[in-house]
């Protein structure tokens, strides 16, 4: 008898078992709502940066009533600090829908997945095949790539045709067995060997019968958008400081840093001192500059001029436009920005681990969080 040919997907199989990854705390449970907040914090972030915010997640939230119940305050300073915050408010008011149509227990079909805020067709099938060892394909970024080199797919991943033809791809790979570690593997080998620059090929279980690398094409395949220019926004923070607290602003629940709260922000050649007094009605002591930074975004460049305020008197005036005074002891764990948090540490020494005994007694001393 003709000796079997390993199919693409056994040889995904092998490998993951021999060498993927197996410890990754998502991985020890068949918990939907746990693999669902992976699989959303896994958008767009590595997964070492993603493990401890896993973590200290799904501690304070370890089942969906108790993240449909939470505060958004609470949600987004947990997430602080990993990035597209959307994720996270996406997230929440998908626990909340969860809970008002499903009773609580997270849809384990398409449909019902795809009808939640956040969550899209690979997001979807990687909860129900990881759940339940149902053979659906998944399409995530690192999936889109390994298919694209396998098969010497043309074009940007994300456009309309390309896109089409990987779903294809992906559909008709799917294994009837052993679908677990065909979908772990897929995302470990897009993770860990076929990376987008520099590619560990020699490692490959598919090389064999991948195009990129018989082509020497690994550089050029999946295409790429035509890059463009970055556009750049340019504005002023105003850390403004008073009695061992600094003045926050709740953002709007939409673009940038949103539902986060954030230094007040003006235009970046506004004066301090007359735009914070009438602003807030606050008085000011004094005023220091602090260094400039840019931040960058997905789609543009931010670029920040910082400035330390302290005032005095008039604290009572400053609660309005949602703004609070958060004590500088609680920067660390605030539902900040990280830059404005890591700002925050290098300007205010109250701020920093163990000094927190020079904080003040001002507003929120009590241990309220702002917008209480």
């Amino acid at each position: 008898m003709p000796a079997r040919i390993p199919t693409f997907a056994s040889r995904i199989v092998a490998w993951q078992r021999r060498h993927g990854r197996h410890d990754l705390p998502w991985q020890r449970t068949r918990d939907p709502y746990r693999i669902w907040v992976s699989e959303i914090m896994l958008q767009q972030t590595q997964v070492a940066t993603a493990i401890p915010y896993f973590e200290r997640f799904v501690a304070r939230f370890p089942d969906v009533a108790t993240l449909a119940a939470a505060s958004s305050d609470d949600v987004m300073r947990l997430w602080s600090g990993l990035g597209y915050y959307a994720r996270a408010r996406n997230l929440h008011r998908a626990a909340q829908a969860v809970v008002e149509r499903h009773e609580g227990r997270v849809p384990l079909s398409l449909e019902g997945l795809v009808a939640l805020p956040g969550v899209g067709r690979s997001t979807a099938a990687a909860i129900v095949s990881l759940s339940t060892g149902r053979p659906l394909a998944i399409l995530d970024a690192n999936v889109k790539r390994v298919l694209a080199r396998q098969f010497g797919v043309e074009g940007a991943v994300d456009a309309a045709p390309v896109l089409r033809r990987l779903w294809e791809l992906a559909d008709s790979l799917v294994p009837g067995r052993a679908v677990e570690p065909y979908t772990q593997g897929l995302m470990d080998l897009g993770a860990t060997v076929c990376a987008r620059a520099k590619p560990a090929c020699a490692a490959c279980p598919v090389r064999g019968t991948c195009v990129a690398f018989r082509e020497g094409r690994t550089d050029s395949l999946p295409g790429r958008k035509a890059a463009r220019a970055s556009p750049e926004r340019r504005i002023a923070v105003f850390a403004i400081v008073s009695r061992g607290a600094v003045l926050v602003q709740k953002r709007p629940p939409s673009g940038i840093w949103g539902g986060l709260w954030s230094l007040p922000e003006a235009p970046h050649d506004s004066e301090p001192q007359a735009w914070v007094a009438k602003r807030f009605g606050l008085r000011v002591d004094a005023v220091d500059a602090l260094a400039p930074f840019t931040h960058v975004f997905t789609h543009f460049r931010l670029d920040i001029t910082p400035w330390l305020v302290r005032v005095s008197g008039g604290r009572k005036r400053a609660t309005i436009l949602e703004a609070a005074w958060l004590p500088m002891a609680q920067v660390r764990d605030a539902a900040l920005p990280a830059p404005v948090k890591k700002l925050l540490v290098r300007a205010l020494p109250a701020a920093r681990p163990g000094d927190s005994a020079r904080a003040g007694t001002g507003a929120g001393s009590r241990g309220a969080r702002p917008g209480r």
